[in-house]
């Protein structure tokens, strides 16, 4: 598969800068989860819909590294979603000292 890396690590980091963009760290979640889980994922949501979007065009856009863009943002998609849930799930049944004070 020449040629597959570049579009493959392309298609992951654009996963993880659109869903860092709109979102605290997985971190900031956990630590926060308390007060916040629900809004802290609802724009983990938001910006894995929007990081969806943005491999699918790429895809379309570019036939030739089709499978290598999917498979890319796929696994990152994957990988970063399950990291804010495992935050969430951390945060709200040992949670830490919060960044936040209210």
């Amino acid at each position: 598969m020449e040629g597959f890396g570049v579009p493959f690590l392309v298609s992951a980091a654009v996963v993880y800068d659109v869903i860092a963009g709109t979102n605290s760290s997985p971190q900031t979640t956990e630590l926060n989860a308390a007060a916040r889980a629900p809004t802290l994922m609802k724009w983990v949501n938001i910006g894995t819909a929007q990081a969806v979007a943005f491999v699918a065009v790429a895809a379309a856009y570019d036939p030739t590294n089709r499978i290598a863009l999917l498979t890319g943002g796929l696994v990152a998609v994957i990988a970063l979603y399950a990291q804010y849930v495992y935050a969430k799930r951390c945060g709200l049944q040992q949670p830490g000292v919060p960044t936040e004070s209210y």
